[in-house]
């Protein structure tokens, strides 16, 4: 049986960011989209060209490799030509493979969102669809409050979808923009619209998780005939987010039904990735994970002690409906480690470090992790951390330098021109190869000055270490109260265009901080070999 093939739209880097307390930066957008393109979906939308000077770096150039670069836009307005609307004009100088416009497909909202007749809404959808063909980018019409449109007025909201395929869109992704819709619904209306004569491969779903349904619905429109999928990382999205990405993407690839009629561009091979990508992102965006995300969500494998465990003890099939490995995570039964050591086994073959399934090391290195997990490490985020634990473990890493002693002052005075100023200064001492060095920097507040003093003299590394920089710096607080307990995560990169994220975890911000500033180096020097 041939499958049919699946298309999957993340709009993670546009509606994602109406989410409350989301704000992404161009580096930030950069790296997302690099995930998006290492996972394999087809369509990367990035947000609005022309809207802020964020999104006009971002769309300077082409983010991604294998995925579509979207940028997302509205149709042209009432009483402006194509031509002359400055927003479509933004979207057309945007250096991306594909547009999607947005545009209203319930008459009420033409009339009171809009203002203007449903002929005239309709005039747009076709004069902008063709003006972004013409450009040579494939187009994507997104029908604004589909559903809700079309039990209200079933034959305009088809002409919205007609007008926009017979102006060359590629794809018409049908909307439950507010995200009252049932999965019934909308299996029945989207059956309704191929009934009519509209493709199913040329239809597309974008649903809103208000009702807590939004990839039931995405599934339903599958089942029903659609052949794109949007959605974003974890769920996030205005109100209640949107259609959960790392829940359709397993279920596609994972659920016998579905798999034996659907292909879509995420492999089994990176499907094991997921885990990681949506702990990696969440830490991007300084959230903390919900551990009941399904698939990916720390508790999604997690069962205690009493019969549950039992039966997953004797075949973890009893309680499990997929392999918690085929997603890249782990099964926690707190009787047993068996899983973990599979996962521990199967993250170290992916770095290149050998050790035997029964070496004791493995073992201690089990026993570490458990522990500074439970201290509020995270070592799924922090994926140079864990090499560099899991090596010194297993003694395959020098030490490279010993600190012997930091102290670090911050001073609030009046500067020579009366101006109200904070110095930070920074000593720290260290030992490298019986050798004792000590190195006093100011920075931008106490940790900059961590940073600068340690890396001001390394000795004989000092040239290793030259092109290393700090990318990101994120803390999140563990638990309530001034004596909290806080974790760290830096990312650092250097000229090879290589990044990679270290953890610090103490109730004291600067020695979490300084922590992670030290495994930075560490990770840098053992990378180039020193």
């Amino acid at each position: 049986m041939t499958r049919e093939r699946l298309y999957l739209f993340d709009t993670t880097l546009r509606d994602g960011q109406q989410t409350p307390g989301v704000d992404f930066s161009v580096a930030d957008k950069v790296a997302v989209a690099a995930m998006l393109d290492e996972l394999g979906v087809d369509y990367v939308e990035g947000g609005y060209p022309g809207a802020n000077p964020t999104d006009d770096e971002f769309f300077s150039r082409k983010r991604t490799g294998r995925a579509k670069f979207t940028g997302f836009g509205m149709t042209r307005r009432a009483g402006v030509s194509a031509s002359n609307d400055p927003g479509l004009a933004s979207l057309l100088r945007a250096a991306t493979d594909a547009t999607c416009l947005v545009a209203k497909s319930w008459d009420y909202h033409v009339r009171v969102a809009l203002g203007c007749s449903n002929e005239e809404n309709l005039a747009a959808i076709a004069d902008s669809v063709r003006a972004s063909v013409a450009s040579g980018r494939e187009t994507l019409l997104d029908c604004e409050h589909f559903f809700d449109g079309y039990k209200a007025n079933a034959a305009y909201a088809l002409a919205c979808v007609r007008t926009a395929l017979d102006a060359g869109a590629r794809w018409v992704v049908l909307c439950d923009t507010n995200g009252g819709a049932q999965p019934s619904e909308v299996a029945e209306i989207v059956s309704a619209v191929i009934a009519s004569g509209v493709p199913g491969d040329r239809l597309g779903i974008h649903a809103h998780d208000d009702t807590g349904q939004a990839v039931a619905n995405s599934l339903a429109a599958v089942e029903a005939g659609a052949r794109q999928i949007q959605g974003t990382l974890n769920g996030i999205g205005e109100r209640c987010g949107n259609a959960n990405l790392t829940a359709v993407i397993p279920t596609l690839l994972l659920k016998p039904r579905l798999a034996a009629r659907f292909v879509t561009g995420v492999t089994r091979e990176a499907l094991r990735g997921l885990t990681r990508l949506s702990r990696r992102f969440d830490e991007l965006v300084n959230r903390a994970p919900d551990p009941q995300l399904p698939y990916v969500g720390a508790s999604a494998f997690a069962t205690k002690a009493g019969i549950h465990a039992s039966a997953i003890l004797k075949d973890p099939k009893t309680y499990e409906h997929v392999e918690p490995e085929s997603v890249g995570n782990r099964r926690r039964v707190m009787v047993s480690d068996q899983g973990g050591k599979s996962n521990f086994l199967a993250e170290l073959e992916r770095r290149g470090i050998a050790v035997n399934r029964d070496d004791s090391r493995l073992e201690s290195l089990i026993a570490i992790v458990k522990e500074r997990e439970s201290q509020g490490w995270a070592y799924e985020a922090a994926d140079a951390s864990f090499e560099l634990l899991a090596r010194r473990t297993l003694g395959t890493i020098p030490e490279f330098f010993r600190v012997e002693s930091y102290h670090t002052t911050v001073e609030r005075r009046f500067n020579a021109r009366g101006d109200l100023i904070t110095v930070s200064e920074a000593v720290v001492k260290v030992e490298i190869d019986g050798e004792r060095l000590m190195s006093v920097a100011e920075g931008n507040g106490p940790v900059n000055a961590l940073d600068r003093a340690l890396r001001k003299d390394l000795g004989k590394y000092q040239d290793a270490i030259a092109d290393l920089e700090l990318t990101d710096f994120k803390v999140r607080i563990l638990n309530g109260g001034t004596e909290a307990v806080t974790r760290v995560l830096i990312e650092s990169g250097d000229s090879t265009g290589q990044r990679w994220t270290t953890v610090g975890v103490s109730p004291n911000i600067i020695d979490a901080s300084f922590q992670a500033l030290m495994d930075s180096i560490r990770f840098k020097l053992m990378k180039a070999g020193a």
